[in-house]
């Protein structure tokens, strides 16, 4: 396994602009999200978020993938509130136990230690929340991925949403149900495939691959059959990768090509049918995908400018889901695992 991310392409190395409405940061119940938003309260922020995560990155060539999945995770229930983050207490199950996100979602402690480091230098300050989408954009620009100008002001939420998080677009879920869910939290098809590609880097775990009642290799919507999509070789390769007996928490490159790299490899893998999930192969082959994802795909497969452009607006998009501003309604977390 790689110890650090492969050098960034030539297109990755400018930053990708993109153009968001300007918005007058006000505090209270009227906030907006905006760029400079602890420009005077913590203007080191972004730079203290960034040397956690590069000291992290050391250890644990995952984490910059996994940090960008629990904003994911997050955002997608109840909002950006970091409500992900919460431990359970007495009257309220955290989302951390919920299928989609016990035993996969991780890097809490790498969130902890931004946090920490935070409350030492402007305590009270950034929210966790904030953390998350900070740490996200880092993830993606330290490996090889564009940058963008991260909206913050987010406050955290007070409540863990356990049954909200049950409903978490799945990696064995068809493009109507994944359209679904994403229209649900206000994103579109661009949104759902260029934030698919986030699967561009990182690991997952082979039972993944035969989630629930769609078994991928070995028994694809009941069929005993494998999937039909799946290219013949690459199933060989996931066969011998993830039998039927191995322990499912055997870990798997999303890209096989460059695992650790940022780039538009997730949708050339997809388009010769590699996608690894039957989420990503489902917004190339599924026969809705024709005319809305499968377009979308073949532009991101032919561009990587293109790509990283739209996904940066998506995780912007993302980033903008309920947040929580109103102070009434939300504060900063001293600790992310726990309201104040």
């Amino acid at each position: 396994m790689a110890s650090s991310a492969s050098p960034r392409s030539a297109t990755a190395t400018a930053v990708v602009a993109v153009v968001v409405a300007a918005a007058l940061c006000l505090h209270g119940a009227t906030a907006q999200l905006c760029e400079d938003y602890y420009y005077d309260t913590c203007p080191d922020a972004y730079d203290i978020v960034k040397q956690v995560l590069i000291q992290a990155h050391e250890s644990d060539v995952r984490i910059y993938a996994s940090l960008i999945r629990l904003h994911f995770h997050d955002c997608f229930v109840q909002g950006c509130d970091a409500s992900l983050l919460l431990d359970t207490v007495p009257g309220m199950q955290s989302e951390k136990e919920s299928p989609p996100n016990n035993g996969s979602a991780r890097g809490y402690e790498v969130v902890d230690a931004a946090k920490a480091a935070l409350e030492d230098a402007c305590p009270g300050v950034v929210s966790c929340a904030d953390i998350l989408a900070i740490a996200s954009e880092i993830s993606v620009e330290l490996s090889g991925g564009p940058s963008w100008g991260v909206l913050l002001g987010r406050l955290d939420g007070k409540t863990s949403d356990f049954n909200g998080s049950l409903d978490l677009p799945a990696p064995f879920e068809n493009l109507t149900e994944l359209q679904r869910k994403f229209k649900d939290v206000g994103l579109n098809d661009v949104d759902l495939v260029a934030l698919s590609g986030a699967h561009t880097f990182g690991r997952v775990q082979c039972q993944n691959v035969a989630a629930g009642m769609a078994d991928r290799l070995y028994n694809f919507s009941g069929t005993n059959m494998p999937d039909p999509t799946l290219d013949s070789a690459y199933r060989a390769f996931l066969s011998r990768r993830c039998p039927k007996n191995v322990n499912g928490e055997v870990l798997n490159d999303l890209d096989p090509t460059t695992p650790d790299t940022f780039d538009n490899h997730y949708y050339t893998n997809i388009e010769v049918n590699r996608g690894f999930l039957i989420s990503d192969q489902e917004l190339k082959s599924s026969p809705q995908a024709q005319g809305t994802t499968a377009p979308i795909v073949d532009r991101f497969a032919g561009s990587q400018d293109a790509f990283f452009a739209s996904f940066a607006q998506s995780m912007i998009n993302m980033g903008n889901i309920r947040p929580v501003t109103d102070p009434s309604q939300g504060e900063v977390r001293t600790n992310c695992r726990r309201v104040n």
